[in-house]
C-alpha cells in the first residue's frame, strides 16, 4: 500500500517564511503583517482573528500581487522532483496549510494531488466578497483534513508521512507515525522521527526513503 505525504507550507515549503509575508511585500504591508505574526504566535489571537485582520488588509491584493508573492517566495530547491518521485512510487502528496487557499491552490500546478488551506474569496476579490470565519484551519484541522485524504487514497493514518516546522504542525505529527521537522523550531524537534536543516526538500525526503 502507497504513503500519503504531507507537507506544511509556511516555514516548510517556504523557508523562513510565509504566504501572508510574501504578500505583506508585494503590498507595502511587512510591519503590519509582522505585528499581526507577533499577535499570533503570543497567543493573542488564534487563527481566526489572524485571518481576519489579514483579509482587512487584502483589499488592494490583486492577481498580479498574487503571482509575483508566489513566484517570489524563497521557496525549498527540489519540491517539483519530490512531488514527481512520489507520484512515481505509486504514493500521493499533498499539502495542508493554514494560509490562504488562492496562494496554496497553486501548489497544484507543481505536482501535489491535493491541497488543503483556509478558504478565503477569490483573487480578484468581488467588491461584496466577505470571509467565514468557519472556514479558516487551525491546527487541529491539519488532522482532519489528513483523515479525510487518507480516505480519499485508500490508506490510514500508519501510511503516512507530516512534513512541517512549527507549532501549528504539532498535532499532526502526534497522529501519524513518521514525521520530518524539516527547519524546524523547538515545537516539533522533540516530536519529529526525522530532521532536516537545509533548503534542499529532495535532502529532507531523503531521510523517509534512504
Amino acid at each position: 500500500m502507497g504513503r500519503l505525504h504531507i507537507f506544511d507550507m509556511d516555514g516548510t515549503l517556504i523557508h523562513g517564511s510565509s504566504a501572508s509575508m510574501e504578500l505583506a511585500r508585494e503590498l507595502g504591508l511587512v510591519a503590519e503583517f509582522r505585528e499581526l505574526e507577533t499577535a499570533l504566535a503570543g497567543g493573542a489571537i488564534d487563527p481566526p482573528g489572524y485571518a481576519e485582520r489579514a483579509w482587512g488588509m487584502y483589499g488592494r491584493l490583486t492577481g498580479a500581487h498574487l503571482t509575483a508573492a508566489f513566484e517570489g517566495a524563497p521557496w525549498l530547491a527540489g519540491i517539483r522532483e519530490v512531488w514527481a518521485d512520489i507520484a512515481a512510487r505509486g504514493e500521493h502528496c499533498a499539502v495542508i496549510s493554514l494560509s490562504p487557499d488562492f496562494f496554496v491552490r497553486r501548489l497544484l500546478a507543481w505536482g501535489a494531488h491535493a491541497v488543503r488551506a483556509s478558504a478565503f474569496p477569490a483573487v480578484p476579490f468581488a467588491p461584496d466578497a466577505l470571509l467565514d470565519r468557519s472556514g479558516i484551519l487551525v491546527p487541529q484541522s491539519k488532522v482532519a483534513a489528513a483523515d479525510e485524504l487518507c480516505a480519499r487514497y485508500g490508506v490510514s493514518r500508519a501510511e503516512c508521512v507530516a512534513y512541517g516546522d512549527s507549532m501549528s504542525d504539532t498535532a499532526l505529527f502526534a497522529a501519524v507515525p513518521v514525521s520530518v521537522a524539516v527547519n524546524g523550531d523547538h515545537h516539533v524537534s522533540g516530536l519529529a522521527t526525522h530532521t532536516y536543516a537545509g533548503r534542499d526538500l529532495r535532502e529532507a525526503y531523503a531521510r523517509v526513503t534512504g
